[in-house]
């Protein structure tokens, strides 16, 4: 049993992912099976390594490092693992009882050699792998109290150069050079539970010094880099705490830092040191925060360093005088003081700050500060849903998009009026609509709009008219196919015509999704022979291209 369904991976990727993860099959390669999880290498644009995890809850989880993995998506590469792991189910508790012998004969043999034997094969291990060298010198430099070493070691392991190609660290290798820092954060904790804490403050401060300075240099889409400089934030506050270091010393280091170009990387809150700092530091770092800000009262860093300051404090007022010296035009700051106010239960001032908010910031700036959500919500409460939807009508009619169609669809129906502020809305959306550009990508809100409200008639017409986007075309045509399906079928016939003169995999996925599209009109249609004789046609025509013969193959047509 592997633990999930062809309907899982359906639902953790999506339709599109998993239709195009079937066309990756063969791409797989290095099946490991472990007690819930499955991992190989999947070849797309570049070897990508790929883990899929059945871990008993109601969704699947994956991990893939292509780009569209990395943001945090169950990609085609994750389905295509899942289908192979399904298609070999048969084998999986062989495989899976197989590993756990491995593992546990490992665990035996360890277990039965000598102090001496062991130590052999850990120096024949550093004689071939110098990154286990680098790691064990460390941790025996740290054991032996040689500090000299340690701060050698340390600022070895954080170094990027060794990574860096013309002075920077590619994608590819960013994940290596964060494994490395992270060792170097290891070492630092060590230092602190052996009672050399003092010297765990100096060298983190170092360290964060040369991973901000690095880090302009390295690709880390993945974020591994900047979750190990979390991690060192955390060992220097630890260091700091089981130190106690001087507290104006540290207040001076503390605003130095989070008024520093690289503060965004650690992330560090001020409100943390309190213990560390007691009054007297606190007190120090407060005037050098005031002191900041008066330089220059339009800096982020300094504003930021000052309002966590006096929100740590818990003055209320004082935090709304501090936020109120400098409102943002989206709306946002006026938003924050009503939250303050929320939170110190005055909800009658935090209304009349958001509604300032609203009257004294323009509808083109506020879209996404969530002063709009937090008004809405508020008179919705009240009973007030007349002015739910006035917010929202002008959030619609300053950004036309989707979203703020169905926000106000979503206030104008609780509120009972949707039929009116629909016509007033999709009125509007076809004025805008009138003598724009269509192609793939793209699109009408008009159509997006329609077609949400499933309003297809409506939708068929605009696009008839000139107004469809061909994504938009293709996603009618799917809405559509079960009820016209010769309506359909000239559509998903007209998209695949510009995209026989181009090649590459992406376009042969799309040319795929688009005779599927066409073989179950043809299907609805009862027609089958002629898309029989289409799809031929279509091989001779495009033989030359091996990689679209392939997939062809791979989805029967």
């Amino acid at each position: 049993m592997v633990g999930f369904s062809e309907d899982d991976l359906r639902a953790a990727a999506g339709a599109r992912s998993f239709a195009r993860g079937q066309g990756y099959l063969d791409a797989v390669s290095g099946l490991e099976v472990g007690d819930s999880w499955f991992a190989a290498r999947v070849q797309g644009t570049e070897a990508y390594e790929v883990e899929i995890a059945a871990d008993g809850t109601d969704r699947l989880h994956g991990e893939c490092d292509c780009p569209y993995g990395q943001e945090g998506h169950f990609c085609k590469h994750c389905v295509a693992l899942g289908l192979v792991v399904l298609g070999r189910a048969r084998e999986v508790p062989a495989q899976r009882s197989a590993a756990a012998h491995r593992a546990e004969g490992l665990e035996r043999w360890l277990d039965s050699l000598s102090r001496e034997e062991l130590l052999e094969l850990v120096r024949e291990q550093l004689g071939t792998d110098r990154e286990l060298r680098r790691r064990l010198e460390l941790r025996a430099a740290a054991a032996r109290s040689d500090e000299p070493a340690v701060r050698d070691r340390v600022l070895a392991l954080l170094d990027p150069a060794p990574f860096a190609q013309y002075g920077y660290v590619e994608y590819a290798d960013a994940r290596a050079y964060g494994t490395q820092a992270s060792e170097a954060v290891a070492a630092l904790r060590v230092l602190i539970t052996g009672d050399r804490a003092a010297q765990a403050v100096t060298l983190a401060r170092e360290a964060m010094a040369v991973i901000g300075s690095a880090y302009e240099d390295v690709d880390d889409s993945s974020g591994h880099l900047g979750s190990v400089a979390a991690k060192l934030a955390e060992v220097h506050l630890e260091a700091c705490r089981a130190a106690r270091p001087d507290p104006r010393e540290t207040a001076a280091w503390l605003a130095r830092h989070l008024l520093g170009d690289d503060h965004y990387l650690f992330d560090t809150d001020p409100a943390d040191y309190s213990e560390v700092l007691g009054g007297e530091g606190l007190a120090r770092l407060r005037q050098l925060a005031d002191e900041a800000w008066q330089r220059n009262p339009s800096g982020w860093a300094e504003k930021y360093l000052r309002e966590r300051l006096v929100k740590a404090a818990g003055n209320v007022d004082e935090l709304i005088a501090v936020y109120a010296t400098d409102l943002s035009p989206s709306g946002e700051t006026h938003l924050r003081i009503a939250q303050g106010l929320d939170a110190a239960d005055r909800p009658d001032e935090a209304l009349a700050w958001a509604e300032r908010g609203l009257r004294e910031t323009d509808a083109a700036h506020r879209a996404h500060s969530g002063l709009e959500d937090y008004l809405c919500a508020r008179y919705t409460r009240a009973d007030r849903l007349a002015d739910a939807v006035a917010v929202r009508r002008d959030g619609f009619r300053a950004h036309r998009s989707l979203a703020a169609y169905r926000l106000l669809r979503e206030a104008a129906r609780a509120e009972g009026g949707w039929e009116r502020e629909r016509e007033a809305a999709v009125k509007l959306l076809h004025q805008e609509a009138q003598g724009q550009q269509s192609g793939w990508y793209g699109g009408h809100v008009l159509l997006d709009a329609l077609l949400d409200d499933d309003d297809l008639e409506a939708a068929w017409q605009a696009a008839q008219d000139g107004l469809a986007t061909d994504a938009q075309w293709l996603t009618l045509a799917d809405r559509i196919r079960e009820d016209r399906p010769a309506d359909a079928l000239e559509v998903y016939l007209r998209l695949v015509e510009p995209r026989k003169q181009v090649t590459g995999d992406a376009n042969y996925e799309q040319i795929i999704q688009l005779l599927l599209g066409a073989r179950a009109c043809h299907q609805r249609l009862g027609t089958q022979k002629r898309f029989t004789d289409y799809v031929a046609a279509l091989r001779t025509e495009q033989k030359r291209k091996r990689n679209l013969m392939k997939l062809l193959g791979q989805h029967g047509l």
